[in-house]
């Protein structure tokens, strides 16, 4: 634990060194002082625990990866340097520098540290936004038969955010092997703790929750290794969570080689009498007094962890003694041409899954079926494929299939992967994408996509950005189910269509099915997919009848490939979900020969551009019609990158027909108003033949 609490302290020396000489792009947060309760209770986990961390976790990560570095029966004093130690120096280093041979190919940096073979999980830079994580970690090992500890490490700030709270609380509900490891430097940036809450002892609010919670001496090395021996021995005993309250101080400023005093929200009385305690002074003295090592052990310690980090930082910096004039490897710099590298992965994981479309099946093998039938239906069969496949979200454990019948027949055959939450969207979706990080496929209900802004922080900050920012290689295998339920009265807050949403964010994929076959096809695809996936389910199309194989519904729609939904020769119009009947409605109606695709896959850059450009090819004009709020739709982005693509063949400016800036409200003749519909797109089309000589067309 010492030779691990020297390192950690004069690696973050230098790391403040290269801030301040410029060769660190980015802050450096560091965690000088509070090392001792790192390195204290870290010393007790082991390599399957998980742990995560905040932006300031340099400290806890070292201590973690050093801890799974050491081979058994080492001794500092008496072994040479192991050379995963030198390993863990370099590689830390390289990625805080943004350099290649970091453990997320320098794309993470100080804030976002990952190295899951050591049990480290995820660093997180939005305060709050970890907590739940550590929750979901805890519950996969929960459902895998597996008795680690999941921690989370957060400060007094994070412990004020609504999502620390949501977190604690779906702990404690369902009893996970997680501990909250507070750490109260006494200040959020320069606020202090008595300015941030009326209730300055943090432990309270685990107790609020049924928690219990251990406060200690932060700066004790010994007492925070006791205060995690205790947290498991609790956790063996009677079931998680824990709530472990570190009393302890940042030496520095939240970033940078300050200390809090320079910017004025300290005073040095105050850091004297903090610095007296430091971990660095205290824990030598006591293993001194103790009689287990002696003046000169230290400074022998002190020069094997010298060694380590020069030949660490020799190998990633030219004159890497002088700071001043030190720089940066030139060859270890990530490949420009990379940077959209790992957003989401090839889909490669669904070779081995039947691809078919319905136009391909032989009709005597099919049965109509009801939209609503077979969305349970396809789930169900997946549930029984996939062990470690579950869902979660409010009430979809009751109501005889949740409040839109969706889990209907999955609570009897699986009730332990069937999670009925409590009203806390951000502390569920989180939950869940640390349950996909470690081994389980969750699927999460938003009973209302409006709710989706609810849980923006998981669902656009972590879920859609972790894997290209921890380095691309690992699946994410998160699905979430929205039902859109525009035009049933329910109001501004209750009827969106989030896929606009969605769409600014690369890392998800969107399916949105117009027919029961898409939808088995396209959720079995889903089921399958290591990357995120939303599937967007209209309400108005569940009474929809259509045919879906009469037996076997082992088969995926390929993913990224649009259909033809309606031929024809004088415009192209591009529509999903509910759209799709509607544009082929309106092309009846209106007597224009339009042809329709239905865009299935309406994420970006998932569009099928092949189908797009051939079908403009053939008809010259383009139509893109969309149900949703004109300020939430995706129809502009299609536009504008249909304007590059196609220019030479356009004939027409591109027509976007959307719904209105408003949006839908209860009153129902305003709420049809704000929406479009086939008479929305019948119009349009009167004026596109009207604007276009039928002359101009090919023949």
């Amino acid at each position: 634990m010492l030779e691990r609490l020297v390192l950690i302290r004069r690696f973050e020396e230098r790391l403040l060194e290269l801030s301040t000489a410029g060769v660190l792009h980015g802050p450096a947060h560091s965690s000088i002082g509070q090392e001792g309760a790192a390195v204290g209770a870290i010393s007790v986990l082991t390599a399957t625990d998980k742990i995560n961390g905040t932006h300031r976790m340099h400290h806890q990560f070292l201590a973690k990866a050093l801890g799974f570095a050491t081979p058994e029966g080492y001794s500092p004093l008496d072994d040479a340097i192991p050379d995963p130690f030198r390993d863990v120096a370099f590689r830390t280093y390289a990625e805080i520098l943004g350099l290649r041979p970091g453990y997320c190919g320098g794309r993470g940096g100080s804030m976002h540290l990952r190295y899951p073979e050591a049990g480290i999980l995820g660093s997180n830079a939005i305060v709050g936004g970890n907590p739940s994580h550590a929750v979901g970690y805890a519950l996969a090992d929960i459902m895998q038969d597996r008795t680690d500890l999941s921690i989370a490490f957060f400060g007094d700030g994070a412990m004020q955010n609504g999502a620390a709270y949501e977190a604690m609380n779906l702990a404690a509900l369902y009893r996970t092997p997680t501990v909250f490891f507070v750490e109260n430097n006494l200040y959020a940036v320069s606020t202090r703790l008595n300015e941030q809450t009326r209730e300055t002892r943090l432990s309270a609010r685990g107790l609020s929750l049924g928690i219990p919670a251990i406060v200690f001496d932060g700066m004790d090395v010994i007492a925070a290794r006791l205060a995690m021996e205790e947290a498991r021995a609790i956790i063996t005993r009677d079931g998680g969570p824990v709530l472990l309250e570190a009393e302890t101080y940042r030496f520095f400023h939240q970033s940078g080689a300050l200390r809090g005093s320079a910017y004025g929200y300290r005073d040095k009385a105050e850091e004297e009498s903090w610095s007296a305690r430091d971990p660095l002074r205290q824990f030598p003295a006591e293993l001194i007094d103790a009689g287990i090592i002696n003046g000169q052990d230290v400074g022998y310690l002190e020069a094997r962890v010298a060694e380590i980090l020069d030949g660490a930082l020799a190998r990633l910096l030219e004159n890497h003694r002088d700071p001043s004039t030190a720089r940066i490897r030139p060859p270890l710099w990530p490949d420009p041409a990379e940077v959209d590298a790992g957003i989401r992965g090839d889909l490669s994981e669904l070779a081995s899954c039947h691809a078919v479309e319905l136009e391909d099946r032989d009709p005597a093998n099919l049965t109509d079926t009801k939209f609503a039938d077979v969305i349970a239906k396809a789930m169900l069969r997946n549930m029984g494929l996939w062990p470690n496949l579950f869902i979660l979200g409010e009430d979809v454990h009751r109501l005889r299939g949740g409040t839109s019948g969706a889990t209907r027949g999955i609570r009897e055959r699986f009730p332990d992967r069937l999670i009925g939450t409590p009203i806390c969207e951000n502390g569920f979706v989180g939950m869940a994408l640390g349950a996909a990080l470690n081994g389980m496929r969750p699927v999460i209900e938003i009973m209302y996509p409006d709710f989706a802004l609810g849980a923006a922080d998981q669902l656009f900050n972590q879920i859609a950005k972790v894997r290209h920012m921890f380095g691309g290689k690992f699946p994410v295998p998160v699905i979430v189910r929205s039902r859109v339920s525009s035009g049933t009265g329910y109001g501004s807050q209750h009827s969106m269509d989030a896929s606009g949403l969605f769409a600014l964010y690369p890392g998800w994929r969107i399916f949105v099915p117009s027919r029961p076959y898409d939808y088995i096809g396209m959720l079995n695809a889903a089921v399958a997919c290591d990357d995120p996936v939303l599937i967007v389910e209209y309400s108005a199309l569940f009474e929809k009848m259509g045919p879906v194989p009469a037996g076997d519904w082992d088969y995926i729609v390929p993913i990224g490939k649009a259909r033809i939904a309606r031929s024809g020769r004088r415009c192209t119009i591009l529509a999903y979900g509910l759209m799709v009947d509607f544009a082929c409605e309106a092309a009846k109606l209106s007597g224009v020969d339009a042809e329709v695709i239905d865009l299935r896959t309406i994420d970006p850059t998932g569009l099928d551009w092949t189908s797009i450009e051939a079908s403009v090819k053939k008809t010259n004009v383009l139509m893109i019609a969309e149900r949703n709020a004109r300020g939430t739709s995706i129809g502009s982005r299609i536009a504008s990158e249909a304007q590059q693509r196609l220019f030479d063949w356009l004939d027409h400016e591109i027509i976007h027909v959307t719904g209105a800036e408003a949006a839908p409200v209860v009153s129902k003749i305003l709420e049809h108003a704000a929406l479009a519909d086939a008479k929305t797109i019948e119009a349009a089309l009167r004026r596109l033949d009207a604007d276009i000589p039928k002359s101009s067309l090919k023949e």
